[in-house]
């Protein structure tokens, strides 16, 4: 390998195109190494269907390779072992040769040049790393580069802007480290470590609190990496019950508040803290609103304590009114590396915006349900997403189920734990809004039953508590 410098040089450089890199700025060479790439072509040459598997493990694709004739050889590479073709040299040649590509790559002579390059497949993994290494440098130098000519063709909407290169980025990076099955030994300590938590703890909560004891008994705590789907019609009560569970998260009854971090689609952050200061002041919102409690009474003292409070709590809002799944996955991923965060609160799943506009609207909501079950899994914490039911439990007078919810099946396959939120069956007809007591269905749960609970709704503070009679 002495002399590969040399011999690169010397090299014939095809010119690259649009479906790989980036066109080599004067003056400076994007990062690349040729013979890194004809390296690893030459350990799929030797043990095709195990390496060739190993790079698409490691989201290793054609675009990776910077000389376009190693490009052209990967992607013709992976077709053969997708048709489950043998990987052979004379094969290769075949099939090149009939889709016109082999002298393009430089003939049969350039394929016998890589196939020899390297005697044994040892250090396929080095090479496969160090190949999708430099394809990310490129792509970030691609990325930075369209930022800055951004910059200086900025023409207003800072926020939309930055965001805009923030997805940029990640759209870049998110791949960048493959996820492998791993051996059984890792998963049975971290499961034998939960059991041994719910043994001690004889029937304690082993995740975050709802704040309702009901619900606890059921889940034992919104638990990390679960998506937990909370589904209602409109005006039932569910931004309300979602920020009690807010609160409950930020204010337990025992131990140390969680770092929550609240989208709100739907409502403006003051207006969230309106409502959750007159919650847990125990202020009555009308009585406040008509300007009808003294300004030094005790429900001023109480509101005052209560900012003091939330002032203090790790308790984040954003309000932002148009966010992609993207885009949402972005923010708490920069705000995970600030704080660690123990719960996001989603208000609500069909206001977000799809990536793509032009696809199906079943589709744009499963990419979504998907993207916030990642998001789950990816930071480690619980994901309380709000979702929207359709009329149908309405116009047959039932109670909702699975089936009920909104514009995509994806929700209900995603979700770790469905919760409806219902009135009572006996509650008056007249207007569709929120009974002094609801029935909180939990429909779905994969680890734990399922079964209904009653909640009191307190509407003049819009406060949901335990139920009592």
């Amino acid at each position: 390998m002495a002399d590969d410098a040399q011999k690169s040089s010397r090299r014939p450089r095809a010119s690259t195109d649009s479906a790989g890199s980036m066109p080599t700025a004067i003056g400076r060479t994007p990062p690349h190494s040729i013979e890194a790439e004809e390296y690893l072509l030459s350990c799929c040459f030797l043990d095709g269907a195990d390496v060739v598997a190993r790079c698409l493990e490691g989201k290793l694709s054609a675009p990776a390779f910077y000389f376009p004739a190693n490009r052209v050889i990967f992607e013709k590479l992976v077709e053969l072992y997708n048709k489950g073709t043998a990987i052979d040299l004379a094969i290769l040649a075949e099939e090149l040769k009939t889709s016109r590509q082999l002298d393009e790559i430089g003939g049969y002579a350039y394929l016998t040049q890589i196939s020899g390059r390297i005697p044994t497949t040892a250090q396929a993994t080095y090479f496969i790393e160090k190949v999708r290494e430099l394809h990310l440098l490129r792509e970030l130098i691609k990325v930075a580069t369209g930022a800055v000519e951004s910059c200086y063709n900025y023409d207003g909407g800072l926020e939309e802007f930055v965001d805009k290169v923030e997805q940029d980025i990640f759209k870049v990076t998110q791949d960048r480290v493959s996820d492998g099955a791993v051996q059984m030994k890792g998963p049975t300590n971290e499961a034998m470590a939960v059991i041994t938590k719910m043994m001690m703890k004889k029937g304690e909560l082993t995740g975050v609190s709802s704040g309702f004891k009901d619900l606890d008994s059921f889940t034992y705590g919104f638990q990390k990496q679960e998506m937990i789907v909370l589904a209602a019609r409109p005006s039932m009560g569910k931004t309300s019950l979602a920020l009690n569970f807010a609160e409950a998260a930020a204010f337990p009854k025992r131990g140390e508040g969680v770092p929550t971090l609240i989208f709100s689609l739907e409502m403006g952050s003051s207006q969230l803290a309106l409502r959750m200061l007159c919650a847990r002041a125990r202020v009555n919102m009308k009585l406040l609103r008509d300007g009808l409690l003294s300004k030094n009474g005790a429900e001023q003292q109480e509101l005052l304590k209560a900012a003091d409070d939330f002032s203090k709590a790790p308790i984040y809002i954003d309000d932002s009114s148009h966010l992609t799944i993207m885009e949402l996955r972005a923010k708490a991923r920069r705000l995970q590396a600030r704080t660690k965060l123990g719960l996001i609160v989603v208000d609500y799943l069909q206001l977000l915006a799809p990536t793509d506009s032009k696809t199906p609207r079943e589709q744009q909501v499963a990419e979504i349900s998907r993207g916030l079950k990642a998001l789950a899994k990816e930071l480690d914490v619980p994901v309380i997403v709000l979702s929207q039911l359709n009329r149908s439990a309405e116009k047959e007078n039932r109670t909702p189920k699975l089936s009920d919810l909104r514009e995509s099946g994806s929700i209900e396959q995603d979700a770790d734990v469905v919760l409806m939120l219902a009135r009572p069956k006996d509650a008056d007809e007249k207007f569709q809004v929120a009974a002094d007591s609801a029935e909180l269905i939990v429909a779905k749960q994969r680890n734990g039953p399922v079964g209904e609970l009653k909640l009191t709704f307190l509407r003049d503070i819009t406060r949901f508590e335990n139920y009592t009679q």
